[in-house]
Order: C-alpha cells, then structure tokens, then sequence
C-alpha cells in the first residue's frame, strides 16, 4: 500500500512538467543501504523543493542541461547532488546561484517520457555542503562535503521524552489527517533514530521552503528534533479544531434532517385529518425559515423569528393574525442583516468626486476628505454624525450623495421636514391595525444593504405633538454608543445602525433640541458669491437646463453678462436655486422659437434676458441714496443667507419717548435703547445740544415690516442712525455695518459674518465696518469678495462714526 501523502515526498524541480508516479519508499526509508558519497558530483538544481535524508522522491526533469547531466553522469555513478536554487526564477543557475547545502541522492530509476522530459526517483543519502564548482560540459558539478549530525545523548530523561512526544503528537496527526493512518503509524513508530525520523517528517509538512532549508542546514539533531515538534503541535491543533468543526456540522446537520422528517411526518398526519387545506400553514412557515435561514438572522432575533414561526403553524390561514405574522417574518427576511458595501476609500477619487459635482467649498471638501481619511484608517471606528448647516440651494443634500458615490456605498434620503410622529422614527407596535417599521427600517430595506450612506434631510423642521418627539427619537439612532442595537417598535429586536453613515442637512441650529445637535458635528455651507454663481451657473446648471429642454449648445449660448443680469436683477439669494429657475424660464423661450422653426442660434446677453424676463426685480440698495440723516445701511444674517437691513430714524416733537416698529424682537430692542443711551452720553462730544432729547420722540423703523427680526448685531447700526439724526449729519451711502454695542461704547463681535459681507458686495456697498474681534472669520470670506470692497475692522463707536458720518460743509459766510 502506497504511503500518504504527508510521508511520500513527490514533486518535481519545476523546471519541466507534473510529478511523478507512486512510489513505495519504505524498504528505501528503513534498509536501503547508502552508497558512499564520491567527493565530487553532478549538481541536480531544484526549484520550489528541499529534500531531506531518508526519504524516495519521484522528480520530473524538464531543463535541458539536467536531462544531458543526468544522461552523461549515470553511466558512471547514480549518487547527484540535489541543491535548492536561491533564486526560482532563474533558468539556468550557477554553482553561486544555490543554496550551500543540499542532499546527496542515489538515483533507483530513470524514464523517458513520451513528452520529451525525463523522470527519476531518488532516494535521498546525506547532506552535503557545496565547495567549489568544477567545469563541465555537461551541467553542473562540484566538489562537496558530507555533513554529519550532532547526536543528543540517549541517557538524558528530557531528550527521550522529547522524541517520544514527538512521536505520539505525529501518530495522532497521521490519524486526524491521512486514510492510511495504520501503515504510516507504524512507520512513525518503527523509526528509532530520532535525527532520521525528524528529517522524515519535515519532508511532509506544509511550510515555507525558507523553514525547510533551516532545517536542512540544522546539523544538531536536539535543535532539529525541537523544532519539528514545534510545527507539529501547531497543525495538530489545527486539525483538532477543525475535526470538532466537521462534528458540530454533522450534529446540526442531523438536527435539520430530523427537523424536517418530523414535519413531514406533521403534514402527512395534518392531511389524513383534512386540515392541509383550511389550516395550519405548516408549508409556508418551513419556506419562511428558509428565507430567514439565508437571510443571514443573527442569533437573537432568529430565536424571536422561530417563535413567530412556531405560532404561524398552529394559526388557522383565514385568521387575520395569520397575516400579521407572515407580513412581519417577510420584514425580518428582507431586511439586510449581514450584507454590507464594500468601502473604496481612495481619497483622490474622493477627491475627485467632490470637484467634479460642487463648486468651491474648500473647507468644505477639506473636512469630508479629513473625514474619510479617518474612516480608511480605523475602518471600526466611530466617526462624528455630520451635519451640513447652510442656507437653502447650497448643495447640502448632494454632498450627501458626492460622499456615497465617493465610498461606492447606497444613498438613501429620509426627508424630517414636518415630521411630528414619533413612530416615523421608531416604528409602530405590530398591535396597531395597519402597523409598519420606522423610516430608517424602510430605507434600509429598499437600499438592501446594512452600511449605507443615510442623508436626514431638513433635521430642523422636525415638530413635535400629542404623538411624540421624533428629535428625540432619533437620539439613539444617530449616538455611536447606542445605535449599534437600535430597536424598531416594529420588529421589537435589536438592529446594528453603527455601519450607517448618517448625514444631517438643515438651515438654521435653533430649532434643534440641545441633545440632538450635541450628537453631530456641524459643517458650516454659507453662501455663493456672485463669481462664485457665476461659475456655477456655467459649469453645472446652463449644461443641466439645455439637456433638460432639449436643446444644444449651438442652439442657445449663455453670454457673461447675461449671467450676471440674472445673478444680480432677478435673483436675491444666497444658494443657486432661484438662478437655475431663471435659466430654465430662459431655455424654456428659446426652446418655443426652436420649436417653431427658428435655425439661428440665440446668444443670451443682458438684452436678451430682459426681453424674456421682464424689467429687473431687485435693485442694489447702494443705489437708493440716503435722502436725509438718520438712514443707516445694517448687515443681517437669515437662513437663507446674509441681507442688507436699512436702519431708518425720524424725530418729532414730543416728549422723550422712543418708538419702534417693523417686528423688532426683545433683542433688537433692547438694542436700540442701549444705542439711544449711548448717544445721549455723547451728546457734547457729537455736538448735539443737552435739551435736544427732552421736546422729542425718537421713532426706529426697520423696513420689510412683515418680517421677524431680532438680534444684538444692529447695535453699531442704529447707534449710528441715531447719531446722524440728532447731529444732522448724513451717512455714506456706500457703507455697511455690523456689530453690537456696550455702554462703553466698544463694538462687540457678531456671527454670521461671511454671510453679511456676501450681502453687502451683491448690494454694491464699497465700505463695510466690522467688529475687530471679528477679523479673524474673513479668512472664510472668498478673495475676489474681499478684493472688491474695503474691510474696517473698529473698536469702538467712535470710529464707526468718523467712517460712517459725512463730514459738515463749512458755513457760508455772510457778505
């Protein structure tokens, strides 16, 4: 009987084809009787193998020089040298290109094959060290040496009991492993030198030939002896755990057999009662478990789905309970427990990815490829739930999909926007008539994969009533502590949303509940400036409108100036929606005369847009001159972006007493008190006489009267109108200003300030005057904006009022 595979040593040198035949070594392992090694043989070069002593190889010759050398050197003696080669890619090593030691071989049978090659069996001698090449036309030859092993001392307690371990953890890995278990057993057994038996079994385990060829260069049989015991006792616990595996499997196996004959056995006894046909639903329950089965069910909710399952079989088919139980096994089947996206995290296509679909938003883009730079670099760690704060039409939720296409993950859209029950969030209780899983669930269901990217969009429109707080609902969903065993009323067991990306939209932060907006990093989107849109108009919305109505872009051509009428007569906005509104109403025209025949092509230049569009709708406020002190132009900030705010003042007789109107908030009040305090403390020094304030009403009108307005940054604006109304002074028209005031008179920071210095360069103000602890947020502000206007940073309100005041003419004198 052939010997298995682990103690046979049949390969080949890799230079020619397959291995060899089966060959039985034992008479060569046990008696063969060595032929002296000559000092000088033919050299056999191997690829890919190490030979050990003791054992028979088959081995296929495929290099020419080797068959020649073997056919010129067997004439005269059957003992080569077999050495590894250092290099396997070399075709024709030299003496330097092997290995130092190598095997003495006695060669018991060669053949010529029909193929051309030869094949060989070798039964391997001694070792040998390689000396010094000699010449040759036939092959490879050299001077070599025998090595001779170190024998360990029999007489030592801990040596025998070395190779006796040896020998017993060997046996019981030939009969975990081999189908010859008995013979090889007994070889293993019967082999009383420990150096000969070490060498026999290195020769059948599995490891690289950098081991092997250490081991053959191991001349200290104890070293040796160690050393084999060593990757033995790892394979055997290998193969232990693997053959509890095939147990475990084969027992499962036997429980599903039997599972299924019991219920096949209960379909044949349901039919003999009549009942197969009016109740039970013992067949679609077994074809739900096997949807569930390979829905991949992680164990706590398969023992939830098992119950579900053992009442559908006893639940008549023309109950509405059945129903209601099948509906939700079919939830729990669909749902996407183990299938996940892989994630491409390469951050130049990221990049990449991001410039091709938005326009500017360098910091922006700088934080998301930050973000997913972490995410490559700890895979399993929790990064921040991001939140895109910024005006409408700025392009948060397609920065959603940018970072979903840039991970290759699924995009899914939840809107929040008016959603006031809770169970939106978190599902309805399957007790309800009509009952179905939270929005998330849904998603998550529809995308059919565990990790996708999940964009909450308009997170503060989010309401709340008698039905519950959906904010608060979606405080577990969206923390990294607790989402990893998020549960859906619905299902009522735990789901992993720790693989999901959330992403977060919204206008403004103060609608958001304090707990919810702690839970998410907040990513700032502020808006366009008209270069900016400009931009944006010719790269992405002109190409998206002519394909939309069916034109080319020989057809209709957009001019610069005919971008820049609509950017600044027709739309007064911070993000691009608006814009892209007027430039379908301008493709939509060109489209009709296209339509009707026309062959020319149409250049939309400023002439051409009022002529489709009608008479400018907005106009720049710089161009609505002051007609008298009191009239301030103020900077605001809304959800929609920054805006020009007019402070208007008038004075009548009366007796003290200050008015204000046009839905002025707590704040702003408060405001312009503190403004009117601070002039009459300045009165002397801004020349107003004393008794100027005691026979008069002040009246403080903010424009736009059907709008709330409220904040502390139009301080330093009504400070100023105040001022210029009762020193009869007016402002310059071209002037801008933001900041809150203190009865110190110091001009306090103020936010928003990107957004206002947008407002005021689409305006066409010149000047404007910021607080001087604001200075360091204009490195948010976009260059060309900050090109075109002049930035006054001031400390104090006495310099706003030598910027802002128009200088007195001089008196005429009187002749």
């Amino acid at each position: 009987m052939p010997l298995p595979p682990f103690l046979l040593a049949a390969a080949d040198d890799a230079a020619g084809g397959g291995s060899g035949g089966e060959v039985d070594p034992r008479a060569a392992l046990l008696d063969h009787p060595f032929p002296t090694v000559p000092g000088s043989v033919p050299i056999l070069p191997l690829r890919h193998l190490v030979l050990f002593p003791g054992v028979v190889a088959p081995l296929t010759i495929g290099r020419a020089s080797s068959r020649k050398m073997l056919e010129e050197s067997l004439t005269q003696s059957k003992v080569i040298g077999l050495f590894s080669q250092v290099d396997p890619r070399q075709d024709e090593p030299t003496i330097e290109g092997l290995r130092p030691i190598g095997v003495a071989a006695y060669v018991l049978k060669f053949v010529r094959q029909d193929d051309g090659n030869v094949a060989i069996v070798v039964s391997v001698l001694e070792r040998i060290a390689r000396r010094q090449g000699l010449p040759g036309a036939g092959g490879l030859r050299a001077e070599v040496e025998v090595l001779h092993s170190t024998p360990p001392s029999d007489d030592d307690k801990s040596w025998q009991a070395t190779v006796q371990q040896l020998r017993d953890s060997a046996f019981e890995l030939i009969r975990l492993t081999s189908e010859a278990e008995d013979t090889a057993g007994n070889l293993v057994m019967s082999l009383q030198d420990p150096g000969r038996l070490a060498d026999l079994l290195a020769n059948g385990l599995n490891f690289d030939l950098e081991q092997k060829q250490h081991l053959l260069e191991e001349l200290d049989v104890a070293k040796r002896v160690r050393t084999v015991l060593g990757l033995i006792s790892a394979k055997l616990e290998i193969a232990r755990l693997q053959q509890k595996i095939q147990k475990d499997v084969a027992a499962q196996f036997t429980d599903a057999q039997r599972r299924a004959y019991l219920q096949e056995q209960l379909r044949t006894i349901q039919k003999e009662l009549g009942q197969n046909e009016e109740g039970g639903g013992a067949q679609q329950a077994e074809a739900l478990r096997q949807r569930l089965l390979a829905a991949g069910l992680p164990a706590e909710v398969m023992a939830q789905a098992e119950r579900e399952l053992k009442r559908l079989g006893h639940v008549h088919q023309a109950s509405p309970e059945f129903s209601l139980i099948v509906t939700y096994l079919e939830t729990l089947a669909e749902l996407p427990w183990d299938k996940l996206t892989p994630d491409n995290l390469d951050l130049d296509r990221a990049q990449e990815i991001l410039d091709r679909d938005h326009f500017g938003l360098a910091k922006v883009k700088r934080r998301l490829i930050e973000y997913l730079a972490v995410r490559k670099l700890n895979p399993n760690g929790q990064g921040p739930i991001l939140c895109f704060l910024g005006p409408p039409g700025v392009g948060k939720t397609s920065l959603g999909q940018s970072i979903a296409d840039a991970l290759g993950r699924k995009f899914v859209r939840v809107s929040l926007g008016g959603v006031r029950d809770e169970a939106e969030i978190r599902g309805h209780r399957r007790t309800y008539v009509g009952a179905m899983p939270g929005r998330f669930i849904q998603e998550l269901r529809r995308a059919g994969s565990r990790n996708p990217v999940m964009m909450l969009d308009e997170i503060d429109k989010i309401g709340a009533d008698y039905r519950g707080d959906p904010a608060s609902a979606l405080l577990e969903a969206l923390d990294p502590r607790q989402n990893h065993a998020f549960v859906d009323h619905y299902l009522g067991v735990p789901f992993d949303f720790s693989q999901i990306i959330f992403v977060g939209t919204a206008n403004q932060m103060d609608p958001i509940p304090g707990p919810l907006r702690d839970r998410m990093e907040v990513i700032e989107l502020p808006g366009y400036s008209d270069k900016e849109k400009l931009e944006i108009c010719r790269r992405y919305i002109v190409p998206r409108q002519l394909k939309e109505n069916g034109l080319s872009a020989e057809q209709c051509r957009f001019e610069t100036d005919g971008i820049e009428s609509l950017i600044n007569e027709y739309t007064r906005e911070a993000g691009v929606r608006s814009l892209e509104r007027q430039v379908a109403a301008v493709c939509r025209s060109v489209g009709a005369q296209v339509a009707r025949g026309q062959t020319k092509p149409v250049t939309v230049t400023q002439a051409v847009v009022h002529s489709i569009l009608g008479a400018p709708r907005f106009v720049r406020e710089s161009e609505l001159k002051p007609a008298r002190p009191g009239f301030v132009n103020g900077l605001a900030w809304t959800p929609v972006g920054g805006e020009i705010l007019t402070i208007e003042a008038i004075r009548y007789p009366g007796k003290g007493a200050i008015l204000l109107t046009g839905q002025i908030g707590e704040v702003m009040k408060e405001s312009a008190q503190a403004a009117l305090s601070l002039v009459k403390s300045r009165a002397a020094d801004l020349g107003i006489p004393p008794d100027a304030f005691r026979d008069t009403d002040l009246h403080i009108h903010v424009p736009a009267g059907a709008v709330p307005k409220d904040g502390p940054s139009a301080g330093a604006a009504m400070f100023t109108a105040i001022a210029s109304l009762f020193s009869d002074r007016t402002v310059r028209a071209d002037l801008a200003m933001t900041g809150e005031i203190s009865l110190r008179g110091q001009v306090m920071p103020i936010g928003g300030l990107k957004e206002k210095i947008l407002a005021a360069e689409r305006a066409g103000v010149t000047t404007v005057v910021i607080p001087k602890m604001n200075e360091k947020d204009l490195a948010d502000v976009p260059a060309e904006v900050k090109a075109k206007l002049e930035i006054v940073p001031v400390e104090s309100v006495d310099q706003v009022l030598a910027l802002a005041l128009v200088p007195l003419k001089p008196a005429k004198k009187s002749k």
